[in-house]
């Protein structure tokens, strides 16, 4: 893309942020994006080229700081929790590590959002056929389309039983069977969130999530291990002393996912009605800025493939192996989100280093979901949650084998280019610089 069609898209960005109001865009902002491009596509002297290889040069250091090894790394610790499961000693010793490594990468303005949760978690029988996968777990014998998956997705082809493990004795490490025996109890739960506060718009962020509990008797690795950790690398990132913002960014690590989006949706009940209100007045601080946008992480190592006519799948990462960017085509914000999505894809094909991206439309069980008719909302992912999870194209999900050994390079490289995308989107939507 020439820099001038690059910077121009950051202006015009810009420009439809300051339309949202209260997540509402208003669509003649479109046309004058489309508008900004035409006109500064063409040479416009050596500001405009000068601002928008600066802009560039910026983004492309920020990507570049992205290492695979500290992201690994950043995973690996979160395991030693083992599967995080949330009203657990180890889900709330978890969220304590999460707080103090966001505090030491820079993210110092840590808080923690407080709520109840008094509902029992379901109960599901354990995943028969675990050990042997070949049964009842293909369409009879033939390929087509089989049903209709979650977020209104079809599902075609070959298909895995799914379904969540309940059997501790499923987990044959006894130590991390251990770990995890502690049962969830009702009652008080926090998620920890911390806030990279912007120079000239501290008023309005991006928010950036995952969530970080987890079941199954593994280690929760994928999910959603791989998008909590990916958050608090973009906070270190973000929080950087060399980097500054015109808006600010919200990272924030979800509890009680697993249980019903809970933790996402006490954010909401809690914080919606606070947005953009000055405090105290005349401060200059803003506790909760005004929602633009918000972009959720949730499983992003494996995309191995469908499901054979035996039930299996592929031991390594497909070639064709891709990122996910979901929205809701039913949502009330469709059409923004929509945008916003593609938005992503665009960074991801400038500065993406190994899978591509692809957009779809069935954005759904995630913690994106409470907020997709509030503001444009749109989640990253391994795979099409409904038509490719939904379908057992992840056997590991939900599973004892969710654990940071079970995957390879190949599939961590996949959660870092997830990485890439949103590191270098929301970078030109925040407008992001170093300081020289």
């Amino acid at each position: 893309m020439p820099p001038q069609v690059n910077a121009a898209l950051i202006i015009g960005g810009a420009i439809i942020l300051r339309f949202i109001s209260h997540g509402r865009l208003i669509r003649s902002s479109i046309k004058l994006l489309g508008l900004i491009v035409l006109t500064t596509a063409l040479p416009s002297g050596l500001f405009a080229q000068s601002h928008a290889e600066q802009q560039a040069d910026s983004v492309r250091t920020l990507v570049s700081r992205l290492n695979l090894e500290r992201y690994k790394s950043t995973l690996r610790g979160l395991t030693q929790f083992g599967d995080r499961r949330q009203g657990t000693k180890r889900n709330r010793d978890a969220i304590d590590w999460i707080e103090a490594n966001l505090k030491s990468d820079g993210c110092t303005t840590t808080e923690r959002l407080d709520y109840t949760f008094d509902q029992a978690p379901r109960t599901r029988r354990p995943l028969e056929g675990l050990l042997n996968p070949t049964d009842g777990t293909s369409t009879g014998g033939r390929i087509g389309r089989n049903g209709s998956g979650p977020g209104g997705a079809s599902i075609f082809g070959y298909r895995r039983r799914t379904g969540v493990n309940t059997d501790p004795m499923a987990q044959p490490d006894e130590a991390l069977r251990t770990l995890n025996s502690e049962p969830a109890t009702d009652g008080p739960r926090q998620e920890v969130f911390c806030t990279k506060v912007g120079t000239s718009h501290p008023d309005e962020m991006f928010i950036i999530g995952a969530h970080m509990d987890g079941h199954g008797w593994g280690e929760a690795a994928n999910d959603d291990g791989s998008g909590t950790a990916l958050v608090m690398e973009l906070a270190r990132i973000f929080n950087a002393t060399d980097v500054e913002t015109d808006r600010s960014i919200r990272f924030v690590l979800w509890n009680n996912e697993e249980t019903g989006l809970n933790g996402a949706r006490a954010y909401v009940e809690q914080r919606r009605e606070l947005q953009g209100q000055e405090f105290p007045p005349g401060s200059g601080r803003y506790p909760e800025p005004r929602w633009l946008g918000m972009i959720q992480h949730d499983m992003l190592l494996f995309d191995h493939g469908a499901p054979r006519d035996d039930g299996t799948v592929s031991r390594r990462q497909r070639p064709e192996a891709d990122v996910n960017i979901e929205f809701q085509s039913n949502s009330e914000l469709a059409n923004e989100s929509r945008d916003l999505a593609f938005l992503f894809k665009a960074a991801s094909d400038t500065y993406a280093t190994d899978y591509p991206a692809t957009v779809g439309p069935h954005m759904t069980n995630t913690d994106s979901i409470p907020f997709m008719n509030i503001v444009p909302s749109i989640s990253l992912r391994e795979n099409e949650r409904g038509a490719h999870i939904g379908a057992g194209w992840d056997p590991h999900w939900h599973q004892p084998t969710d654990l940071y050994v079970t995957f390879t390079d190949d599939d961590f490289r996949l959660g870092l280019n997830a990485g890439q995308t949103t590191l270098a989107a929301v970078a030109q939507l925040v407008g992001a610089r170093l300081l020289r």
